[in-house]
């Protein structure tokens, strides 16, 4: 060539710099469904406890919305009320809650409650104080956290699988003052085993999966901008009230 610049080099800069400024439209843009979501659906979730712009704009925004009698989502409340939980034996309990908090879904609900189950009994297994305090009520936190050490302390570790949640089901439910409350029974298959510093068991059997009955009860209040419940109690079928012994994880 006679000095003159290439004019494939010409073409290929020109593609280059048009995929460039295509790549920076598309990837500059938010859709508008990025917001991050709690474990039980309501509203939006609570993170590490910061707040975007966005989000404080969103919430000065509702504080000027006056909801009106008709005005709400008729096919979201037919469902609720369609719920088997609305119809099983904590149904009037349920009720107050929803009109108390009309972002309310029993089975939404539930279907959190699964998810933190699973998490908290993975985490004490683990001793994840991390995650346990972020979805822990403070005296339940602390009694988990106490049970741990101790296991800590003696050297033992502990392993649970968990393989299934056969059952998770509403049995009580109601509102104290703004606090809200969901009993929920979970029937699961775990194999549960604890085993000394020298990896001898010292309690359950690895060749063993036993079907585990536990009684979880969460709170929530229902004017607090947070949107995530916390375990609050727990307890096996045969024992009135108890945080401290089965920790969720044995019946």
């Amino acid at each position: 060539m006679s000095g003159g610049f290439p004019l494939d080099l010409i073409l290929f800069a020109a593609l280059a710099l048009f995929l460039i400024f295509r790549l920076g439209s598309v990837l500059g843009k938010r859709t508008g469904h990025q917001k991050p979501t709690d474990l039980f659906g309501d509203r939006g979730a609570k993170g590490d406890g910061a707040r975007d712009r966005s989000g404080e704009r969103e919430d000065r925004a509702d504080e000027n919305v006056i909801p009106m009698p008709g005005k709400r989502d008729q096919g979201r409340d037919d469902a609720a009320e369609e719920s088997p939980q609305m119809k099983g034996p904590a149904g009037s309990g349920l009720t107050q809650i929803k009109v108390a908090d009309p972002s309310f879904d029993p089975d939404q609900f539930v279907d959190g409650a699964r998810q933190a189950f699973e998490m908290i009994v993975t985490a004490y297994a683990e001793g994840d104080g991390r995650t346990l305090k972020q979805l822990l009520s403070k005296d339940v936190y602390e009694s988990f956290a106490a049970a741990i050490r101790e296991r800590e302390k003696a050297g033992e570790r502990m392993e649970d699988t968990l393989y299934g949640i056969d059952e998770a089901s509403v049995v009580d439910a109601g509102m104290d003052g703004n606090t809200a409350s969901v009993t929920v029974k979970f029937v699961s298959q775990q194999v549960n085993v604890t085993y000394d510093s020298e990896g001898r068991v010292v309690a359950g059997d690895p060749n063993e999966v036993a079907s585990v009955t536990d009684i979880w009860t969460f709170q929530r209040n229902v004017k607090s901008r947070d949107p995530n419940w916390e375990l609050a109690e727990t307890r096996s079928p045969d024992e009135e009230t108890d945080s401290s012994d089965n920790n969720g994880t044995e019946s």
